[in-house]
């Protein structure tokens, strides 16, 4: 059952020797989707996995499945892992010279299409783009390795964004954060406006189930 403010374990963090296990632990803990990170080593400085990692969860979980590709030439992988089954696909929008052209080629697959932005780039692309966007993520550590701590004044980024979404009748747009997303501060960054919250230490250091179910219930 998909919640108001939805849990998204970021599998980058997950033990990849006992995959299988750790999302059905997800499961089991009322996570609601499952979030995979994609490098190149160009884009970002680490490379982890292509579209055949999606190919074995589809295996043996029916999770719905949230697609960052943190990767130089998104557009030439938006195929696959539409095809694999990602019901949601962002890019950066750093990386792509049209934005709107990508988001388009994304929904063209039925799938929901959202644009990323790093820590510092100027929130002013979210807003040109979010009529195309069905999801907005927020990155709150440089992206390209997981474990990071949360930049505390990326609060008021957040707030910035859902105040504009609000003011022109764009509330549909989900709000994605990604980075240094924890127990302690998730009902902070779902308070400034987020509906999907991305955590990979968060959750998969130490009790999975027990990490997600006090989660949920911090976000009360």
């Amino acid at each position: 059952m998909q919640h108001q403010i939805k849990i998204a374990p970021s599998l980058l963090s997950a033990d990849f020797g006992n995959l299988q296990k750790d999302i059905k632990l997800c499961e089991e803990g009322g996570a609601d989707i499952l979030h995979l990170d994609i490098m190149d080593g160009h884009f970002v400085p680490n490379i982890t996995f292509g579209p055949i990692m999606l190919k074995y969860i589809r295996k043996y979980s029916q999770m719905p499945v949230s697609t960052h590709l943190m990767i130089a030439k998104p557009d030439e992988y938006i195929p696959q892992f539409a095809e694999l089954g990602s019901e949601m696909i962002s890019f950066h929008a750093e990386a792509v010279p049209h934005i709107h052209r990508s988001l388009s080629f994304i929904r063209s697959f039925g799938k929901k299409a959202g644009i990323a932005l790093n820590p510092v780039t100027p929130i002013e692309y979210a807003f040109e783009a979010a009529e195309y966007c069905d999801f907005i993520l927020l990155m709150t550590v440089n992206p390209g390795f997981g474990g990071q701590k949360f930049i505390p004044n990326y609060f008021a980024r957040v707030e910035k964004l859902k105040n504009f979404l609000i003011k022109n009748g764009l509330e549909h747009i989900e709000i994605e954060v990604d980075g240094g997303v924890k127990i302690e501060n998730c009902k902070s960054v779902s308070d400034a406006g987020a509906n999907i919250l991305v955590s990979g230490s968060g959750i998969f250091s130490g009790d999975i189930v027990q990490n997600l179910i006090a989660m949920r219930k911090a976000l009360e």
